[in-house]
């Protein structure tokens, strides 16, 4: 492996691991605590709707058995 590879690797892992360790682990405030529910049961959330969010979230709560919902679906966002 190029040392150019083994630095973008590990900026990729540092920046990964902080991500992870910074997530907000339940529902925060304001739409997203809407957003995780119409994820998780595919339902409509205020207008505009965020139809990509949504479809991706689903696939990300079905995807991941790890951890609850709310955090799968934060993991996307």
């Amino acid at each position: 492996m190029k040392p150019k590879d083994l630095v973008g690797v590990s900026v990729f892992l540092v920046a990964f691991g902080v991500y992870l360790k910074t997530m907000a682990p339940t529902v925060s405030f304001w739409d997203c605590g809407e957003f995780i529910a119409t994820s998780h049961i595919l339902g409509v959330p205020h207008p505009p709707g965020a139809p990509l969010f949504i479809l991706v979230g689903r696939v990300f709560s079905m995807l991941l058995p790890i951890w609850d919902v709310a955090r799968r679906v934060n993991f996307i966002s």
